[in-house]
């Protein structure tokens, strides 16, 4: 277990775990933001953001319970993130982003000051990927300890204190203890991280969104020709209903289901939401 972050490296790593997370504020607004990734690249990173927000949550709190949280989600990062050819999927993608962006310097029709600092922000995380060598998250592989836990947590009860005395021990040291040690662990997928976060952020903003109404629950449209590699639904809460989504090259259906009881069926009111269709 390693002790020996410094105050700038906390700070460092508080700046990193501290912002909001970009779903996180629904209930602060009026309208629910549903994403549908069509594609396995896409599944991947949003189910990473995901894992991601929850460690940065959870490890920022003080409870043992909490940091039990944080360590899971880690080990569900280790799976999710440990495919070896996906550092270099990212820095793919992010080099194609590069290109197309360094395209519009000196475009009036864009902020020069906002494309010089997302250019840096990609120059960056594709260094920083480069840089990190072997296949990622190898260094939690090898510590037995973790690996003893990991296995552990797939049992149901698996982590009690006279399964894994050492963790309870761990769980009772100070809340800065344990969380000096999850921030060192997490630490190796940083790299992952700021790259899944660029990627999402400029597929979100690639999107033009248009106001749609579901006749009695149900919306169809064809594709034409349209290429997406995510779908966004913004719909008010007040409705109780959720979006399910069915698309292809060729078709897109919504149907609005209820999503409070046992029994799901299709609205049988016109729902107004709002449709995106993002692509990088």
């Amino acid at each position: 277990m390693v002790r020996g972050l410094d105050s700038g490296q906390r700070l460092y790593f508080s700046g990193l775990f501290g912002n909001t997370c970009p779903n996180s504020g629904g209930r602060l607004h009026i309208v629910i933001s549903y994403e549908f990734p069509l594609n396995e690249r896409i599944r991947t990173l949003l189910r990473l953001e995901d894992l991601y927000q929850r460690a940065q949550y959870f490890a920022l709190k003080d409870d043992p319970e909490e940091h039990h949280v944080a360590l899971t989600s880690l080990f569900e990062i280790l799976d999710v993130g440990g495919r070896a050819d996906l550092k270099s999927e990212l820095m793919q993608v992010l080099e194609r982003q590069k290109q197309h962006l360094d395209a519009l310097r000196n475009s009036p029709a864009i902020s020069q000051e906002a494309l010089a600092t997302i250019l840096a922000e990609i120059e960056k995380a594709v260094s920083d990927l480069f840089l990190s060598s072997g296949k990622t998250g190898q260094e939690l592989r090898e510590n037995e300890w973790l690996m003893g836990i990991k296995q552990r947590s797939a049992i149901p009860g698996g982590v009690c204190e006279f399964d894994l005395p050492s963790y309870h021990f761990w769980l009772n040291q100070s809340a800065e203890v344990r969380r000096l040690d999850l921030y060192e662990w997490l630490a190796p997928f940083l790299p992952i991280r700021n790259g899944v976060q660029i990627i999402l952020k400029l597929l979100r903003e690639s999107g033009k969104t248009t106001s749609r109404v579901a006749h009695q629950g149900v919306y169809q449209q064809t594709m034409a020709g349209r290429l997406a590699q995510m779908l966004r639904i913004r719909l008010d809460r007040n409705y109780d209903c959720v979006p399910e989504i069915s698309a292809n090259k060729y078709a897109l259906n919504v149907r609005f289901t209820t999503a409070i009881g046992t029994q799901r069926r299709t609205s049988v009111d016109d729902v107004s939401f709002e449709l995106t269709f993002c692509n990088l």
